[in-house]
């Protein structure tokens, strides 16, 4: 059985990859995958397994996860409704492309570490959507963003699930992994900046024409900055309100959803029905790509087998038993998040290492933090910024191997090496 979960596992990525050249949408290569592989489990396992028990326990966390994601991207949709990015874009007075990668790019660094990777992926994407035409730069500047968020997650304990996950479990503190992980992920973000202000050198930013819809007097400068400020004020405040409540942080974000609506309802009571529609939740919600939220569930169910069949565990005892250094295992394991879920194998390595022999802010810890959170980076499928990229900007899989992949593992590559010279 194992082996062939692992074959449709393959297969299933596999067709992810090439959804161009096969004409088969990703999702529902991913819907098929998950499905086959539950199913086989649901048939091999041995007697007395609770299959579905298993399943219920991977819907309650995938639900955690599209919840937080349905509830940021509409609030990013309501906030875009309002023309509430040209609060930032009217600001922004650069005329380089390499000038405006930077901005983007530090800006998305610092304020992953504050929010979180995905919800800044969300943000600086449809950000980026009102500066430039080009789609070829848009999906360059997707990518990037997706390296900046993934590295400024890295280095705070709420900035990546996986380092909150540490952070919660007691093997890293906030200080420690800040002080020593900051470096590292910056030059993460360093290498491919550098490498593609060289490609990008001389030129100009090409901004995007105004829609008709745009050119219309639909909002005010007092409605455009109170949604501007009060959506990011709402997704800046997700991480304080799971630490005050212990609740997941898909509350914090449908509790600011509701008050992101309520303002609106208020602000608009006075308009006329068409005009109120176009400020609504329900048009928001609309304008949000369901396929990309069924991808990124059948990705999450499809993983959770692998999880729960130990496959994951296994292959962390194989590395710590075949490899033996530590520093490699960490490596390989950030490398394999690429193409699994980081999260299962954080958990696994938890598992496998106890405190009392690997203490909080060890090695061990603060390296996994950086390898696991960076490392998904090198492939569009390996963090849920990536897929949330993939499914804001239609990235295709092997666009992002030939463009980003190489430029996110120089980074990841040089980070790593820098916190082994100077801690390791």
């Amino acid at each position: 059985m194992i082996l062939l979960l692992i074959l449709l596992f393959v297969l299933t990525y596999t067709a992810i990859a090439f959804e161009h050249p096969l004409k088969i949408n990703k999702s529902a290569s991913a819907l098929v995958g998950a499905g086959l592989l539950w199913t086989v489990y649901a048939l091999g396992a041995p007697e007395g397994v609770a299959v579905s028990g298993q399943l219920s326990e991977s819907l309650i966390g995938t639900a955690q996860v599209i919840f937080f994601l349905l509830g940021a991207m509409t609030i990013v949709e309501v906030v875009d409704a309002h023309q509430g990015f040209e609060v930032v874009t009217e600001r922004i007075r650069t005329t380089s492309l390499t000038g405006l990668l930077w901005i983007i790019g530090v800006v998305t660094f610092f304020l992953s570490a504050i929010l979180d990777n995905l919800t800044t992926t969300i943000v600086m994407i449809s950000l980026v959507k009102k500066l430039l035409r080009d789609r070829d730069d848009r999906l360059f500047f997707a990518g990037m963003i997706v390296i900046a968020a993934n590295a400024g997650g890295a280095w705070s304990p709420i900035g990546d699930v996986t380092t909150t996950m540490l952070w919660i479990g007691g093997q890293v503190t906030p200080a420690a992994i800040i002080h020593t992980l900051f470096f590292p992920s910056l030059v993460n973000l360093l290498i491919p900046l550098l490498i593609t202000t060289y490609a990008l050198r001389g030129r100009g930013v090409n901004a995007p024409e105004a829609s008709a819809i745009d050119n219309q007097v639909t909002s005010t400068a007092l409605e455009r900055n109170t949604m501007f400020f009060l959506g990011l004020g709402v997704l800046v405040a997700v991480p304080a309100f799971k630490t005050l409540t212990h609740l997941p942080p898909f509350m914090g974000v449908l509790l600011g959803l509701g008050l992101l609506w309520l303002v609106g309802d208020l602000m608009h009571k006075d308009k006329s029905f068409e005009a109120r529609t176009r400020f609504d939740l329900a048009t928001a919600l609309s304008r949000i790509d369901m396929s990309s939220v069924v991808f990124f569930i059948a990705i999450l169910l499809a993983v959770a087998t692998l999880e729960h069949t130990h496959i994951l565990s296994q292959l962390a005892q194989w590395l710590d038993q075949t490899v033996g250094r530590q520093d490699l295992i960490v490596v390989l394991i950030g490398l394999l998040s690429a193409v699994v879920d980081n999260v299962p194998l954080v958990a696994a390595s938890m598992g496998m290492y106890p405190l009392s022999q690997h203490p909080a802010d060890s090695f061990l810890w603060e390296f996994l933090a950086y390898c696991a959170g960076t490392g998904g980076s090198i492939l569009i499928i390996g963090s849920a910024a990536g897929v949330a990229a993939m499914g804001l900007e239609k990235i295709e899989f092997g666009w992002y191997v030939r463009k980003i992949s190489a430029l996110a593992l120089a980074g990841y590559l040089a980070g790593a090496i820098l916190y082994v010279l100077t801690v390791g």
